[in-house]
């Protein structure tokens, strides 16, 4: 499975979506959205954290899990998942304030819960399978044979 470009598609869709929602919200327009769930969670005190919209927040969060399917890199991996599990965490705990707080749940927001979801097991799977092929093959993703002559030359500072 090609999981960065899975992830980099994802992400595009998701930052969509957020996108979407903070243009709404930023111009006080009506969503499209076949219930009044997504004006009544829109308008809800829940829809800021600390006076930034939350689409903002998960904005950024597309965008970096984005840029970090682009790059090979193990940091870009491990930054990748940890932005996705977060991300993914507090879509639930956006969840649950929709369906026991406010009393109406978004279309739009739970499309990018969706989406929050898959890329959280996406980015898991991808940072697996790079601790998977170090371990198999021996070597990093960075391209140093674990415990081999390089790693011994860069370890002794040649």
């Amino acid at each position: 499975m090609r999981l960065r470009p899975a992830i980099a598609a994802l992400a595009l869709a998701g930052a969509a979506i957020a996108a979407y929602l903070a243009f709404v919200k930023l111009t006080g327009s009506t969503a499209v959205c076949p219930t009044s769930g997504c004006e009544t969670v829109q308008r809800s005190r829940y829809s800021e954290l600390g006076g930034i919209p939350v689409s903002l927040l998960g904005l950024a969060a597309y965008l970096t899990i984005f840029a970090t399917a682009l790059l090979r890199h193990p940091l870009a991996v491990a930054a990748g998942a940890a932005v996705a599990l977060a991300g993914v965490a507090f879509a639930a705990y956006l969840l649950v304030l929709q369906l026991w707080v406010i009393d109406a749940v978004c279309v739009w927001c739970a499309s990018s819960d969706c989406v929050a979801a898959l890329l959280a097991v996406l980015a898991l799977l991808r940072a697996r399978s790079l601790d998977h092929n170090e371990r198999l093959y021996g070597h990093t993703a960075a391209g140093g044979v674990r415990g081999g002559r390089r790693e011994e030359e860069l370890l002794a500072g040649r």
